[in-house]
């Protein structure tokens, strides 16, 4: 704040500056030239003076003339700041060294760039001055240039001890004691600074600039009523950068006495330094704010405060949470007491702020970490705090809120005092339940169990029955499955479950899963005559129940039945039509069956069932003689459906129908037809073994043992014992013993890999692998089968020969799989999971057409669940945005949040928050980002792009606290996640930036 005092103000110190005196009539002499220049010099003409005195050094013999000439020659260059002045001068000393003037020039000099404000250049003469020579008046002006000379350099100290040395000097005394008072003002001894001025008695010294200084130390000292008083003294008569500073002083010291209203209007009018506040300065102002209750505008103030590692700051944060707590701006309170909780300056503060931060992380969850963990961090720190207990408690809740069950049931098992035996039961429930949604059945078994061995309330032990018997079902353990729902169906509070409604459905199918079919008849139409709201369980329970008579020949109600799901909407309208047809033919209604199949032909020409209609065709319009209309039959689904596993079969039957009508070589065509087209089946060694009948009726035995040789899949002389292992095998797996079995069916398929039963030895082989979890094994035998062409076992292969792949993430392999099964799948559950996979599929591929074209087929499919609906529309979206589309991808992402659960509803929720920033909705995006981190916590890749978008909200709505600090933590807590932390970096060195043009104590560099 310091500023030389000014020459107009201080005229003492403009006569202290040796002045080039006249030249007397001791130095005169008769040489008008010399005369000439003399005058000029002193009439301040120092180019046309130093011209002439550099001729009369050149021309005259007089020595005393010449010394003089080149003395006042090399002041002219000086003041006319001509380079090499100074040697000029030198050259002087060194040439005339007798001269009067040696001691004057180097005097001369100093004082000429002291009072052109050159101090170093003024000291480098000063240093040359023979003291000595000086007289007392002389030495007093000598000492005072020089020490300001010195204090001008930032020398104090040396400039000190001369100042000293004329503190009493009547001239110069009170400018000395003034700078030696500042000298210690700068050096913050306030007490020796204030002794100093309070020794100026010059009134126009008083007037300049001590009454900012005194203000400025007694503040400082503590003395704010005197720093007060002594500023608005100074007020009226300082410049605008004064006017800050003293508004500054003025505004701290009523700070200081707790006078926070008086204090806002002098803080508000300070400028900074340099134009930018500090840290402090938006403390100071915003707690006062905060102390008046005005908690909007001490929220402005505080959180400009950015990247604070001090008291204040701490202290800042803390009173900011407040503020937000005091404004509803929850989110807001949590950083803010987060941040506070994580500086140790004041212990008080710190737990005080945990404490809040650990509520609020329950109440609206937290992005950072997990709620759980916050609050085991609180009561780890603080274990015999008064709230421990509480806290233990929503523990406990904060588990179960953030739908963390996993973390709740490690907690509970370990710390079973933490919460009640009703609430264990309900967190084992909710857990066996996510287990369940995510296809874990055996742990959800396993979750369910622990929940119904700790029952203790009755409704969440009925709901447990019902969904652990619903885990044994998926799990194929359907004797244990029915027990299970018969436990629920005898519990008291089953009746008031939602769960209800589905039992007589979930019996009916349990028992036609154990072919109970006599119990599935009374279930299922238990089920069917109470009207259910769900008409698509009404047609599926149609369905089965149809097939259930129709599996215990009971062909007429079958076929009422199979009406009766005609009648109403759903997607295997072709299955009832089918089997009601085939019901026709077992009531001797032969006409009959080939109408309705015929009928279904026309009908359902897209059907996976139309090969088994025509091959049924073709058979009765055979056993009615129809022989023709039979062959053409089996002619259209030999042309229309090669892969299915029924033309060979068809085939095969027409050439039974030719051998039984002596059309010999016809016969033997197709058999060799079926022999060449489809080896290793069934029906090519039936085909052999007809051929060979044929052989021996047309005399071409040879010919027959010719051909047979060359097939590889015939072994003739070993059929009894292929048979036999093969028997031997399947009895064991029969029986259950399954690792006999296992060891069965290997020996078997090494002995015979082309054996009559290699096929199904492979089956069951994937099959018991796939049991035991071995999936990898499995898989091998799952491709034999799936590889082996149309038979009887190729879609169960190929579903699962693609589930396996699909769980190892392997899409590249799967693919070829999922097209085949999408292709030949009878079954529209199997074709909708191939549907659905190949999108997955190729959107990995970055084949985003062959995406989108099978995220529509997946939407096009009736009465698929929200799960796979959410999957098809996520995918479209995500294409959406690979593709750059991002206007289908917003429609699509809202469409998904209506019906997504987990990770995809994860993921829709950032992408809501995301379109709500570009379109400037910072509040409803942030809501969005909060939402995420309450419900979605589990997904943290989610939750780190989400802060990201949180950060630019707020900054976007002028809050540069929320968003660095949500920034900083991003970078320090998703270290995993390269791509986000790179991106918050990038984010925080754009805002802190832009905030360090405003703030002092922002270091724009730093992360």
């Amino acid at each position: 704040m310091f500023r030389k005092i000014s020459a107009c103000l201080f005229p003492l110190l403009g006569m202290v500056f040796f002045g080039i005196s006249q030249e007397t009539k001791i130095y005169t002499h008769e040489d008008k030239d010399y005369q000439d220049a003399l005058a000029l010099y002193n009439n301040e003409q120092y180019q046309a003076a130093q011209t002439i005195f550099g001729r009369v050094k050149n021309t005259t013999d007089n020595l005393e003339t010449k010394a003089n000439s080149a003395y006042y020659e090399a002041n002219a260059a000086v003041r006319l700041n001509q380079l090499g002045a100074d040697d000029l001068m030198e050259d002087f000393v060194e040439k005339y060294p007798t001269s009067t003037k040696r001691n004057s020039a180097f005097a001369d000099v100093a004082e000429y760039y002291f009072e052109t404000g050159k101090y170093p250049y003024a000291l480098k003469w000063y240093n040359k001055v023979d003291q000595g020579a000086l007289s007392r008046k002389e030495m007093d002006k000598f000492n005072f240039n020089y020490g300001y000379s010195l204090f001008s350099s930032r020398n104090s100290k040396e400039a000190e001890r001369y100042l000293n040395k004329v503190v009493d000097s009547p001239i110069y005394g009170s400018q000395a004691k003034y700078y030696l008072g500042y000298i210690s003002y700068q050096q913050d001894d306030y007490e020796a600074a204030n002794q100093r001025f309070d020794q100026i008695t010059d009134p126009e010294i008083l007037d300049e600039k001590l009454s900012y200084y005194q203000a400025d130390m007694n503040f400082k000292l503590g003395r704010f009523e005197e720093a007060i008083a002594l500023a608005k003294k100074q007020l009226p008569k300082s410049d605008r950068n004064e006017v800050s500073e003293l508004n500054k002083i003025i505004g701290e010291s009523y700070f200081n006495l707790k006078q926070y209203d008086n204090a806002i209007s002098y803080l508000e009018q300070y400028r900074g330094k340099k134009g930018r506040w500090s840290n402090t300065d938006y403390y100071l102002l915003g707690y006062s704010y905060y102390k008046q209750g005005d908690f909007a505008n001490a929220a402005q103030q505080f959180n400009k405060i950015i990247g604070g590692t001090n008291s204040v700051s701490q202290n800042a944060y803390y009173h900011l949470a407040e503020c937000y707590l005091k404004l509803d701006k929850k989110q807001e309170a949590l950083n803010a007491f987060r941040n506070a909780s994580q500086m140790d300056f004041s212990a008080e503060i710190q737990k005080d702020a945990s404490l809040n931060y650990a509520r609020l992380s329950y109440e609206i969850g937290n992005p950072y970490e997990p709620v759980p963990q916050v609050i085991s961090d609180y009561l780890d720190k603080y274990p015999n705090d008064s709230n421990a207990q509480a806290m233990q408690e929503l523990l406990v809740d904060s588990y179960i809120t953030s739908k963390n069950f996993a973390g709740a049931m490690e907690l509970l098992e370990k710390n079973r005092n933490f919460a009640s035996k009703a609430t264990y039961q309900k967190v084992a429930f909710y857990r066996g339940v996510e287990l369940f949604i995510d296809t874990d059945y055996s742990g959800s078994a396993d979750a369910f169990a622990k929940s119904l061995n700790s029952a203790a309330d009755a409704l969440f032990e009925a709901r447990a029955a019902y969904w652990k018997a619903e885990s044994e079902y998926m799990l194929n353990r359907f004797d244990e499955a029915l027990a299970g729902f018969k436990r629920f169906q005898q519990s008291s509070s089953a009746r008031s479950t939602e769960e209800y409604k589905d039992l007589e459905y979930n019996l009916a199918y349990t028992n036609f899963k154990l072919k109970n079919y006599g119990q599935a008849i009374s279930h299922f139409g238990n089920f069917a005559s109470t009207s259910p709201s769900d008409t698509q369980k009404l047609y599926d329970a149609y369905l089965r129940l149809g097939d259930s008579y129709f599996v215990t020949s009971k062909y007429w109600p079958a076929i009422e039945t199979y009406n009766k799901a005609l009648a109403l909407s759903g997607p295997e309208k072709d299955y009832a039509a089918y089997h009601k047809a085939l019901s026709y033919g077992f009531v001797d209604r032969a006409n009959t069956k080939i109408e309705e199949l015929e009928s279904f032909t026309s009908k359902y020409p897209n059907s996976t069932l139309k090969d088994d209609a025509l091959f049924e065709l073709g058979n009765s319009y055979i056993t009615s003689g129809q022989e023709n209309r039979g062959l053409q039959a089996y002619d259209r689904l030999i042309a229309e459906y090669r892969a299915s596993p029924l033309v060979a079969q068809a085939i095969m039957r027409q050439g039974l129908v030719h051998y039984n009508a002596s059309r010999n070589e016809q016969a033997l065509a197709k058999f060799k037809t079926v022999v060449r087209d489809f080896p290793n089946t069934q029906e090519a060694v039936q085909a052999v073994a007809t051929a060979k009948l044929v052989s021996v009726d047309m005399g071409r035995v040879d010919e027959y043992g010719a051909w047979v040789r060359d097939l590889d899949f015939v072994e003739v002389t070993d059929t009894e014992l292929d048979n036999a292992t093969y028997e031997s095998a399947e009895k064991k797996n029969m029986e259950g013993q399954k690792e006999a079995a296992i060891r069965g069916f290997e020996s078997y398929i090494k002995q015979f890999p082309n054996g009559l039963h290699a096929v199904k030895a492979n089956f069951n082989l994937a099959q018991l692998y796939f049991a035991k979890g071995d999936k990898e094994k499995a898989l091998i035998y799952y491709k034999f089968v799936a590889d082996k062409g149309a038979n009887e076992y190729t879609e169960q292969a190929l579903t699962r020969t693609c589930e396996i792949y699909i769980g190892n993430k392997d899409y590249t392999s799967a693919l070829p799989y999922l097209e085949r099964l999408e292709a030949t799948a009878d079954i529209q559950q199997n074709r909708t999971f191939a549907e659905s996979n190949l999108m997955k599929g190729y959107y990995q591929q970055k084949n985003y057409d062959r995406t989108l074209e099978y995220a529509e087929k997946v939407l096009a499919t009736p009465s698929i669940d929200n799960r796979i609906k959410s999957d098809a529309k996520i995918m479209i979206a995500r294409s959406a945005i690979a593709t750059g589309n991002e206007s289908k991808a917003e429609s699509a992402y809202a469409e998904v949040l209506q019906i997504a659960s987990g990770e995809t509803a994860a993921e829709a929720l950032y992408y809501d928050a995301y379109f709500k920033n570009k379109g400037s909705q910072y509040e409803a995006s942030n809501s969005s980002v909060q939402k995420l981190a309450k419900d979605y916590s589990a997904y943290k890749e989610w939750g780190g792009k989400g802060l990201i978008i949180m950060a630019k909200n707020f900054y976007a709505l002028d809050d540069a606290y929320q968003a660095t600090y949500i920034l900083d933590n991003v970078i320090t807590n998703f270290s995993q996640y390269a791509d986000i932390v790179a991106e918050a970096r990038g984010e925080l060195s754009i805002i802190k930036a832009k905030e360090a043009q405003r703030n002092s104590s922002v270091d724009p560099g730093g992360n």
